[in-house]
């Protein structure tokens, strides 16, 4: 007899996704392994049982004190995995807002001083205690749509000494708030000001001095590179992936965000993790994508949010055989902390089936960050997991305000602190 301390009954149903081959691509993105009439069990922070309701009694005994979740008419489905986040910054660009709804561009925003380089002045401005409290404060609120892990990069210090800053605070972000983070090195997200002009020598330095010490201390997962005309060029960002590969890390694009820098190519020649963003990535290239094995990780809330003309590229990329995974973009520039709400844009902009988008924001997120026990629920798993209050899956990337009625990490409730 299986033991339990906690129970979910009833279940209308339960996409368990725990069959078949990780990441999904084609028409396996569409294979959920639903669960009609079903009941889950969970004991020691894991799934110990799933099955149908009317078998939870044989199957499983209660311990003393547990508690039962009623879960008639809704739906359980795994915790998502947010695959592409800057949740870790200070400060706001709330005042641009009314020069982007006057047309300005992102570029002329920047040389007026805005842009991502005024969130580099600000992340550089704030204590520790400041950046750990705003960032703890969105990855609750990432939580509380049903978010429990999230992939977190660098990239708003720009200089030796702060990357590594924002880079050791997220262990203790993970520890606060219980959300399972994957630490990214983004340090070429932009040319600093120090070096303006020359992206190479920034690069040089970041070479010879900072991705040394974010191997050497393990700070980071992964290392990322903005590819991008006016960022850095496509020779300089595979100086910057080839050096980290080497030193034991995975590597990822920013890749054909604003036009087509041929990041995608880049990541297919060098086998990266994922290629990120792909508004401007050709069909041929998205076919270069799914030949590798790389993942694309995609953002629809940010083509919306940046006024790109662009919509993301989900249905292309599925029918190129791609592994499609799903990101937040969370940043001052795409400030969205609601899973759901990215799953909607991804249905109704980036024409995924609400069973693609749920699939390319676990499973797929999951792979596409790295991480092995994450996106499913299965026996073993870590009960990650969330209840919506509706009675059919399929409607989560329907609804845009779809919101979870009970979040589980590692099967206890979410609750702000």
């Amino acid at each position: 007899m299986i033991r339990a301390e906690t129970v979910l009954r009833g279940l209308a149903e339960v996409a368990t996704l725990s069959r078949g081959a990780i990441p999904r691509t084609g028409a396996a993105m569409e294979e959920l392994s639903l669960r009609e009439d079903a009941a889950i069990a969970l004991d020691g922070g894991r799934v110990a049982w799933v099955g149908n309701d009317r078998e939870l009694s044989r199957n499983v005994r209660l311990r003393p004190g547990a508690r039962s979740f009623d879960g008639t008419g809704k739906v359980a489905v795994p915790g998502f995995v947010d695959a592409h986040t800057h949740v870790l910054f200070a400060g706001d660009r709330s005042k641009e807002m009314a020069l982007k709804a006057r047309g300005m561009s992102y570029r002329t925003i920047a040389r007026r001083g805005g842009g991502l380089l005024s969130t580099v002045r600000a992340t550089r401005a704030a204590s520790e205690a400041e950046l750990l409290h705003a960032t703890a404060s969105r990855l609750f609120g990432m939580a509380s749509y049903g978010t429990t892990s999230a992939e977190v990069k660098s990239g708003y210090a720009l200089d030796h000494t702060g990357e590594l800053r924002l880079l050791r605070l997220i262990p203790r972000l993970e520890h606060a708030t219980g959300t399972r983070l994957v630490p990214t090195f983004l340090g070429a997200h932009a040319v600093p000001p120090e070096f303006r002009g020359r992206p190479s020598a920034y690069i040089d330095q970041i070479l010879r001095r900072t991705l040394p010490e974010v191997a050497r201390r393990g700070l980071a997962r992964f290392c990322d590179v903005f590819c991008e005309p006016g960022f850095f060029s496509v020779r300089d960002s595979e100086r910057l992936l080839r050096a980290a590969s080497s030193l034991g890390l995975g590597v990822k694009v920013h890749a054909d965000e604003f036009v087509l820098s041929r990041g995608a190519r880049l990541a297919a020649r060098l086998g990266a993790r994922s290629a990120d963003h792909l508004l401007s990535t050709p069909t041929e290239d998205l076919g270069r994508l799914a030949k590798a094995g790389v993942a694309a990780v995609l953002l629809p809330l940010t083509a919306f949010s940046s006024g790109a003309t662009r919509r993301s590229p989900a249905r292309e990329a599925v029918d190129a055989g791609v592994a499609v995974a799903l990101g937040s973009d969370c940043s001052p520039a795409s400030w969205v902390e609601a899973m759901p709400t990215v799953l909607a844009a991804a249905v109704h902009a980036g024409r995924l089936t609400p069973a693609e988008a749920l699939t390319a924001s676990t499973v797929n997120g999951a792979w596409a960050s790295g991480l092995d026990a994450a996106g499913t629920i299965e026996v073993g798993r870590p009960a990650d997991l969330s209840v919506f209050p509706f009675p059919k899956v399929e409607l989560l990337g329907y609804r845009f305000d779809a919101r979870p009625e009970l979040v589980l990490r590692q099967g206890k409730p979410v609750s702000p602190p």
